[in-house]
C-alpha cells in the first residue's frame, strides 16, 4: 500500500551509514572480570512506508513491554541482558543505493536512545525489500557466537516478502545457519501473507509466521497501581549520578523518554517504561556512577573530581563513597517497590488481556513479539514467571 499518508510517530532515526551508527559509546561491553553473561539479541526490521503508520505507533509505545519480556527470565539462575537493534526499510526518504534500508540502531542496551529514535521517526512511500534488509542485519550486527544466546529477527511489513534484488528465502537460510531465528509479521490477513510468501521466511529459519492489525489500538487496561508506578519511575531519576562527557546527553535522553512515555500512558507506555527502569536491563553505565560502579566497570576513586556531579566535587573521598552507597540503596529500594506494584498490576490485568485477545482473534505488535520471544527463548533454557 503506497498511499501518501503523513506520519506522526517514530521508531528508527540514526544513520544507515555504519561508521556513524557504531561511533556511539558502547553500552554492552563485557564486564571487567569477563564473567559469562546470558544475553538476548533482538533485531526489529520495520517497513516504514506510508501505509505503516499504525505499525510504528505500536512500536514506539510498546518498546518497553518487549524488553520487559526478559526482565524476570532466568537461565541457570541468571537474568539475561537484552540488546535491541532497529532497522527501517521501504522508505522513499532513504538511499536507493542501499535498497531503501537504514540501520537506525546497532545492537545496544541504550534503551533511552532507542526510545528517542522511535519518537523522532517519519514514514514515507517506498519499495519494500525484505531479503535485502535481512541480509543487511546479518552482515551489520555484532551477533553473539554462543549457541545458547537467543538471537532473533522480527521483520514486519505488508508487501510481498520476495520483492527486491536479494533472495529472501536464501537470506532466511543464511540466518538459520548463524543460529538466528527469523520471525515474519505480516500486517494484514493470514491468507494475503501466505500468498505473499511471508510464511516461507519463518518456515526456513525456524521462526514463527505472525499476523497483526497494525491499525488496531494497543490494548491497555487501567489498573489501581498505575499512578504510583509512574510516580516512582520519575522519583528514581533522582538517584542517578551523572559523570563524564556523556552526562548531560544521558540525563536529557532519560527525561525525554519519560516524557514520551507519559504522553502515551493510555497505550501503557508509562507503566511499561517504569518496569524497565526497575530491571537490570535499564543500564546507563556510560554516564551514571551507580550503574558503572555497581557492575565493576569503574571505581569511584578513579573518576577525576572535575567529572563528578557538582554535589560530589567538594566532598571528601569517604563522603563520596557514602553518597554513592546511599544513592545505590535508594535506587534499589525504589526498583523493588516498582517491581512489587508491577506484579500486582499484572495480576489485575492479565485475565482481561486474555479475554480481549480471545474475543478479537487479532494481536498487536507487542503481543506478537512477546509471546513468540518467550516461547523461542524457552527452547534455549529460559524460564519465565507467569503471566
Amino acid at each position: 500500500m503506497k498511499t501518501n499518508i503523513p506520519f506522526l510517530s517514530s521508531f528508527l532515526v540514526a544513520s544507515l551509514l555504519m561508521p556513524a551508527a557504531l561511533a556511539k559509546e558502547p553500552q554492552d561491553s563485557p564486564l571487567p572480570n569477563d564473567k559469562p553473561q546470558n544475553k538476548v539479541q533482538i533485531a526489529l526490521l520495520l517497513d516504514t512506508s506510508n501505509s505503516m503508520d499504525g505499525l510504528i505507533d505500536q512500536a514506539k509505545t510498546q518498546l518497553w513491554k518487549v524488553v520487559n519480556t526478559f526482565a524476570e527470565a532466568k537461565r541457570d539462575g541468571q537474568t539475561p541482558f537484552v540488546e535491541v537493534a532497529l532497522y527501517e526499510y521501504g522508505n522513499n526518504g532513504l538511499n536507493i543505493a542501499n535498497n531503501w534500508i537504514r540501520l537506525v540502531e546497532p545492537l545496544t542496551r541504550d534503551l533511552d536512545e532507542v526510545s528517542k529514535e522511535l519518537f523522532a521517526f517519519r514514514t514515507n512511500g517506498g519499495d519494500e525489500y525484505c531479503g535485502a534488509v535481512i541480509q543487511r542485519a546479518l552482515a551489520d550486527l555484532s551477533w553473539d557466537s554462543s549457541p545458547k544466546t537467543y538471537k532473533a529477527i522480527f521483520i514486519a511489513g505488508n508487501e510481498p516478502f520476495l520483492q527486491g534484488p536479494v533472495d529472501a528465502r536464501q537470506a532466511c537460510r543464511d540466518a538459520m545457519s548463524k543460529g538466528i531465528v527469523v520471525n515474519t509479521i505480516h500486517c494484514g490477513s493470514r491468507e494475503a501473507g501466505i500468498a505473499g510468501a511471508w510464511h516461507d521466511g519463518a518456515a526456513l529459519a525456524e521462526g514463527k509466521y505472525l499476523i497483526i492489525d497494525q491499525d488496531k489500538a494497543v490494548a491497555h487496561v487501567d489498573a489501581p497501581q498505575d499512578k504510583e508506578i509512574s510516580s516512582l519511575s520519575i522519583e528514581i531519576n533522582k538517584t542517578y549520578l551523572g559523570y563524564g562527557a556523556l552526562c548531560r546527553e544521558g540525563m536529557a535522553k532519560q527525561v525525554e523518554a519519560d516524557r514520551d512515555a507519559t504522553a502515551n500512558a493510555r497505550q501503557g507506555a508509562a507503566v511499561g517504561r517504569a518496569a524497565t527502569k526497575a530491571s537490570s536491563n535499564y543500564y546507563n553505565g556510560s554516564w551514571d556512577l551507580v550503574d558503572a560502579c555497581k557492575d565493576g566497570r569503574m571505581k569511584l576513586e578513579d573518576v577525576p573530581a572535575d567529572q563528578l556531579p557538582d554535589a560530589m566535587k567538594a566532598m571528601s573521598p569517604a563522603e563520596r563513597e557514602a553518597h554513592l552507597a546511599k544513592m545505590t540503596a535508594e535506587r534499589a529500594g525504589l526498583q523493588k517497590k516498582i517491581q512489587e506494584l508491577t506484579h500486582q498490576r499484572e495480576a489485575f490485568v492479565v485475565e482481561e488481556m486474555k479475554r480481549q485477545a480471545a474475543a478479537t482473534g487479532v494481536v498487536t505488535l507487542d503481543q506478537a513479539i512477546v509471546d513468540t520471544a518467550r516461547n523461542q527463548a524457552a527452547v534455549r533454557g529460559y524460564s519465565f514467571q507467569t503471566p
